[in-house]
């Protein structure tokens, strides 16, 4: 009981500073997806998630996923990882949004393995808004070129928004930069409505600058040993 009862305090904290910044800068509080991210998190602990109205979750690893899928209730599924090619097909069926499209052969691979299930898979795509050597993910740059690639030779997928991973503390001059390629990215193509921006350590800058999804894993579960 005490673990649930951790949860929904930090729940509660976490809707009660988002409700306070929106109200600052005039969003709607509503329009932005709590999504659990469940690294190391048992099923048990996910499962609790729907108590605090929260029912997004995203893996970072195929086999963790996969471990956790029966034994979880009530919750959409998303995938924020690094995906290999390999991996694909085991999920395909069982995600409702990838975040981490960030190379061709790639959304050739999902592409192929969502016209077998005749499936359209709603993707995000990953931007290395730092270009840090040690992070996945696209440079800005390149961009465009992948949008589209994807568009011209993917039907079965469908671009829905993007996922920068920036930098520890990076600069908001930089959040600015991916709201602005955001923005752009909407008043061109309807289909796109989602920014997964801020994790934990970040998020309310985040939603400053337009975020849609925050990712929150530390401050929801507490810390985890990895």
């Amino acid at each position: 009981m005490q673990k649930n009862n951790d949860i929904i305090k930090n729940a509660q904290g976490i809707k009660n500073n988002i409700q306070e910044l929106c109200a600052k800068i005039g969003r709607n509080p509503n329009d932005i997806i709590i999504l659990a991210a469940t690294k190391t998190v048992s099923a048990d602990k996910i499962n609790e998630l729907s108590s605090v109205d929260i029912y997004n979750a995203g893996e970072n690893r195929v086999q963790e996923l996969l471990a956790k899928y029966d034994a979880v209730s009530s919750i959409i599924w998303h995938f924020v990882g690094t995906l290999q090619t390999n991996k694909v097909k085991y999920i395909i069926d069982k995600v409702a949004l990838i975040h981490s499209v960030d190379r061709e052969n790639l959304a050739i691979e999902l592409n192929r393995q969502c016209q077998k299930i005749n499936k359209i898979m709603p993707i995000l795509l990953q931007i290395n808004a730092g270009e840090e050597e040690s992070k996945s993910g696209i440079r800005v740059r390149e961009l465009e070129a992948l949008y589209n690639f994807i568009k011209l030779n993917c039907p079965f997928l469908e671009i829905q928004g993007f996922m920068p991973v920036l930098p520890y503390k990076a600069d908001e001059n930089l959040y600015k930069q991916m709201q602005q390629i955001f923005n752009r990215y909407i008043s061109k193509d309807k289909n796109i409505k989602f920014l997964s921006m801020g994790m934990s350590d970040d998020y309310l800058i985040a939603i400053k600058y337009g975020a849609t999804i925050v990712r929150l894993g530390s401050c929801l579960f507490g810390e985890r040993s990895y």
